[in-house]
């Protein structure tokens, strides 16, 4: 079996763009967003109030809104990872309008283009190396570095690693994480952060104005908060899963990271295509260059990539990445806070 620099340059015949197909693609899901958030302006706030009466007929309406902008939202996931890999160059590099349209894409869901791509090609080279893998991910520290931290500190590491940090991406995440904070780190460097702050904020206005306030939320706001939800999840359970690995410093390599430190997001076909196949995660770190359509591609003529740790979302496998917490080296896994004080207190 392959491994290392030998790998990596196996998987060079897949890291080809086919523009064509990216287009055609690009301009799908372009489609299938504005009609899903033409369908959120146009259905009545109450529906069938003769019918149903008017507090029915408005949870109805609400409903309906609802349904198309999850519809919306997915579907922005999607969008994202044409711009992820747009900034890996994988897809429409050197395209003009292609730049538009990306930079676009990453303005609406509050991810400028400098502090994502700083912090994701970061992650790409430390993905579960113990020190430094949490610039540009979730946080992980070993039960010995847990044992040692002060209450504000285990306070501040459960905080951004609980599932409510996760649900509400758009704020935790995404406006204070890939926004505000890199802003106030480095503002010269990090001011497309403001700028989508303010062109989120005049969007969702443009909406209100054309449109009401009610839709101002339901399509300028609901749709980017479900894409980032769900993106903060999934960002999440790809590196942290029942059997990742986690190495030092020294005997970390790069394409062990992908394959161990990387999980295999079992979903329907449905799932794969609102979230742009991000589910294949270890082939696209053994080789961020890859188109996300050719991932599968790559997946089924590798056979070092046939045999994955594999996820879910399913509410069992989700309940069994969330349940992890805390990197114990002497047990190769990752433990949950419990654990990890036992382990503490047994090792005093």
């Amino acid at each position: 079996m392959r491994k290392g620099p030998e790998l990596v340059r196996a998987s060079n015949p897949y890291a080809v763009e086919d523009r064509p197909r990216t287009w055609r693609l690009l301009v799908v899901a372009l489609a299938v967003f504005t009609s899903a958030l033409a369908a959120v302006v146009a259905t009545p706030f109450t529906l069938a109030a003769a019918t149903v009466g008017p507090w029915a007929g408005l949870a109805l309406g609400c409903a309906v809104k609802t349904l198309f902008a999850a519809l919306a939202g997915l579907t922005l996931v999607r969008l994202f990872i044409f711009y992820h890999d747009y900034l890996h160059g994988a897809v429409l590099t050197g395209s003009k309008v292609g730049k538009v349209v990306m930079h676009a894409v990453g303005y609406w869901v509050l991810a400028g283009p400098s502090v994502w791509k700083q912090t994701h090609d970061y992650h790409h080279k430390h993905t579960a190396k113990m020190v430094g893998a949490s610039i540009g991910s979730y946080p992980i520290v070993t039960v010995d570095m847990w044992s040692m931290m002060t209450e504000a500190q285990r306070r501040d590491y459960k905080l951004v690693r609980h599932p409510l940090t996760m649900a509400a991406g758009y704020f935790t995440v995404f406006v204070l994480g890939m926004c505000i904070s890199p802003y106030r780190r480095n503002p010269e460097q990090h001011k497309d952060g403001i700028y989508a702050l303010v062109g989120h904020a005049a969007l969702v206005l443009a909406f209100g104005l054309a449109f009401g306030a009610g839709n101002a939320f339901f399509a300028g706001m609901l749709p980017v908060m479900i894409a980032t939800s769900v993106g903060s999840y999934l960002f999440y359970a790809q590196h942290n899963f029942p059997g990742m690995q986690i190495k030092g410093r020294h005997e970390w390599e790069y394409t062990f990271a992908a394959l161990h430190s990387s999980s295999m997001m079992d979903m329907n076909p449905v799932m794969h295509w609102f979230t742009g196949n991000i589910g294949y995660h270890h082939v696209h770190h053994l080789n961020h260059r890859i188109p996300f359509y050719r991932l599968p591609e790559a997946m089924a003529a590798m056979p070092e990539l046939q045999d994955p740790h594999r996820t879910r979302l399913t509410p069992s496998s989700v309940r069994e990445c969330l349940a992890l917490k805390i990197w114990d080296p002497s047990l190769g896994r990752m433990v949950s806070y419990e654990e990890a004080d036992q382990l503490a207190k047994a090792a005093k």
